[in-house]
């Protein structure tokens, strides 16, 4: 018999591993026939929320975007989204970004499927257009060498301007993959392991994590990470980007 006092699950001033085996599911209005597990928040000192939705087949997103821009990507099985004035089924590995203001739908999922959703407030940038509606996949031939090392790619998922003010990227080692320094950044992260497993360092404390953990980064939280195993080690994660530093 396991224990149920042990867990991998970390949560610090500046870093948190989240593992499934401590999820306790979450009401959201407007989202029904589902499981929602929100990972990251605002309550524990971040500037993002990121959450794993789980629909069965009769599940259901209705809502509407207001200060907070979304960004859902499909984990595992396929639903149809409305929004924009367009209607697209999404499958695994694709995503759409929904910007601030904006009426979206989500009907007609397989039982079992997984949505992955980073929310950020927006923030406007005087002389740039606040962003549209965004569709698009996975596609690791859009995925470039990271920094000269053949074992490290990066796909970025959103448009590279300025108008955005959030990024999410995945992010592959390759087998003995690690990255190259210890980073130190203001930029802050959540992220999900999609395959594979790995050890990650995180303000001087070394974790163990595998598919399925999810991972909070504060601003300046030193971070370094190396691909653990048999295969690839796979995540997705945002960062907040484009937006000169204040002090709020």
């Amino acid at each position: 018999m396991e224990m149920s006092a042990l867990t991998r699950s970390v949560v610090k001033r500046n870093h948190a591993i989240i593992a499934p085996d401590g999820y306790i599911n979450s009401n959201v209005p407007g989202w029904t026939g589902c499981t929602v597990n929100v990972i990251i928040n605002e309550q524990m000192g971040a500037r993002l929320c990121q959450t794993l939705i789980t629909l069965t087949d009769a599940g259901k997103l209705v809502g509407e975007t207001k200060d907070s821009q979304i960004f859902f990507y499909v984990v595992q099985g396929q639903v149809q989204v409305a929004v924009g004035g367009e209607t697209r089924t999404l499958a695994v590995g694709q995503y759409v970004y929904i910007p601030v203001g904006q009426a979206y739908e989500f009907t007609g999922p397989e039982a079992g499927t997984q949505l992955l959703t980073f929310h950020k407030v927006y923030e406007p940038l005087a002389g740039h257009a606040t962003p549209g509606v965004f569709f698009g996949e996975r596609d690791y031939s859009k995925a470039p060498i990271y920094m000269n090392d053949e074992a490290l790619r990066i796909q970025e998922l959103l448009p590279n301007v300025p108008g955005f003010d959030m990024a999410v990227n995945i992010f592959t080692y390759g087998i003995g993959g690690n990255l190259p320094m210890v980073e130190t950044h203001i930029m802050e992260h959540g992220l999900l392991y999609l395959e594979g497993q790995a050890i990650y360092m995180l303000d001087q404390c070394w974790y163990p994590v595998k598919k399925g953990d999810s991972i909070w980064m504060a601003p300046y939280c030193q971070q370094w990470a190396t691909a653990m195993g048999q295969e690839p080690s796979v995540y997705i994660y945002y960062k907040n980007v484009n937006r000169f530093p204040t002090v709020l």
